[in-house]
């Protein structure tokens, strides 16, 4: 798939779409067939409340465990400490490209965290922000082996996040209205 192509395809999931959920859950498969990535999953988030909600997850196979929850729950208070890309995203810092769970900085994520709650090799970690606060996660990710992100596919991935940004920060205050 071309640039334009890849552009064309997702705009027009975006612009296509009427809802958030809609675009949601058109978007992640065509993403995950982007990347080849095993699974995609959003992560949504209420800053005023500290509340997420996997909401959407799409799998390649069967095989892959899929995460999602069907209600709103509220951030155990150490995850900030267990969890260094959250924190991450909570300080709306850049999205994290980790190429390989195994040998990624400590710094950047805690490999015992990630195997305990994801099970992934590779991953994006997609920051979805606005006005300083965290609205959401996109998560890409590969199991089984390490992957190098293009940056090609980085920069598809941020401006991606851009322009759904308003999607999630509408999906997230719909819930609470």
């Amino acid at each position: 798939m071309t640039q334009q192509e890849l552009s064309s395809a997702l705009n027009n999931i975006i612009e296509s779409s009427q809802t958030p959920e809609a675009i949601f859950s058109a978007l992640l498969p065509a993403v995950g067939d982007f990347l080849q990535s095993d699974r995609c999953f959003l992560c949504l988030h209420n800053p005023q409340n500290n509340l997420s909600r996997v909401a959407f997850c799409w799998v390649r196979t069967p095989d892959v465990p899929t995460v999602y929850n069907e209600d709103w729950t509220a951030q155990p208070p150490s995850l900030a400490d267990e969890d260094p890309m959250f924190a991450a995203a909570l300080r709306a810092e850049p999205s994290i490209f980790v190429e390989d769970v195994e040998t990624a900085d400590s710094q950047i994520l805690n490999r015992e965290f990630e195997h305990k709650n994801f099970g992934h090799r590779a991953l994006i970690h997609a920051h979805i922000r606005q006005d300083g606060q965290l609205w959401g996660i996109l998560q890409p990710c590969i199991f089984g082996h390490p992957r190098i992100w293009t940056e090609y596919e980085q920069v598809v991935i941020n401006n991606l996040v851009e322009k759904i940004t308003p999607f999630a920060v509408d999906y997230v205050k719909s819930a609470f209205d």
